[in-house]
């Protein structure tokens, strides 16, 4: 199973829950697992999700350790993406069978479900890390139903916390609107940093929120969240972040491509559209001691 990354220029992808996917017109692996796990091998699949569907009451423990099993066997890395829906909080334990584990019910391309999901989520951060990952379900970005701003924070929040960035929408009929966003390469590169820490939420006021978490390189990234319904100012203080007050650093606006300080102290505030964010990553800047002349 591939234990660092969780995107794929070139992904196959197959869903194989139970006794029938979740179209209940298939059979599914339920039964099947060493079949099916070398059928997947034979086919090259980089991507494996199982899901929940037709379980007849069998509990996922024992289900998906037989798949993890049976994939190991199989002898090709493939991404094993657990999918019991949360229900007995598989961030605790599924870390030794797959890739990834959904921690919520599935999203909907609704503010309100995209809200709520990054909240479940947020709960079990520090479960995730290099070699798994909290799967808070796949992107609804350009599905058509949300607004702009709200795609863009969706995103955002999802890429902070290094969840599996799986596309949901055609990408063959794809805006540029929407394509700006899922193909933003400084977001993604969040997403994809090697220290593979999960952001979490560090403060949240009338709506207003702010999260965080650490990259290499002693970086840090920032998102104001705005999930009020009119545009507000947020800040971010240094200390919330464990940063000392005098720290300078540099602040690079990661939907501008552009930084908006090289020395910034303290804190820093943006003013934020309704339902809409700011990301940043912080940057220590170095400090280069004065060397003085002497003639």
């Amino acid at each position: 199973m591939e234990p660092k990354r969780n995107t794929y220029k070139e992904m196959y992808f197959v869903d194989l829950p139970s006794y029938h996917t979740c179209s209940w017109s298939v059979p599914g692996s339920l039964g099947h697992e060493e079949e099916d796990a070398k059928t997947l091998a034979e086919w090259e699949i980089d991507y494996f999700k199982y899901d929940n569907c037709d379980n007849h009451g069998i509990k996922p423990r024992g289900r998906y350790a037989d798949m993890s099993a049976a994939l190991l066997k199989a002898g090709r890395p493939i991404f094993f993406s657990l999918c019991e829906w949360g229900l007995e909080n598989p961030a605790t334990w599924a870390r030794n069978m797959g890739s990834s584990w959904r921690t919520t019910e599935d999203i909907k391309d609704q503010w309100s479900s995209v809200t709520l999901i990054a909240d479940k989520n947020n709960i079990w951060a520090k479960h995730a890390g290099p070699g798994g990952w909290n799967d808070p379900d796949m992107l609804e970005v350009g599905n058509g139903v949300m607004k702009f701003e709200e795609y863009r924070s969706h995103f955002s929040i999802w890429a902070l916390m290094k969840a599996p960035l799986l596309i949901g929408c055609d990408v063959q009929s794809a805006s540029k609107e929407t394509l700006s966003i899922i193909g933003n390469k400084e977001v993604i590169d969040v997403n994809q940093d090697p220290l593979g820490v999960q952001g979490r939420k560090i403060c949240s006021r009338d709506d207003l929120e702010v999260w965080a978490g650490p990259l290499s390189g002693k970086r840090i990234v920032v998102v104001l969240w705005n999930r009020s319904r009119s545009k507000a100012p947020i800040t971010v203080s240094w200390e919330d972040i464990g940063l000392s007050p005098s720290d300078p650093v540099s602040v690079r606006d990661l939907w501008a491509h552009s930084f908006v300080s090289r020395s910034q102290r303290g804190q820093l505030t943006a003013d934020v559209a309704s339902h809409d964010c700011q990301m940043y990553i912080l940057t220590p800047v170095k400090k280069i001691k004065k060397i003085q002349e002497y003639v």
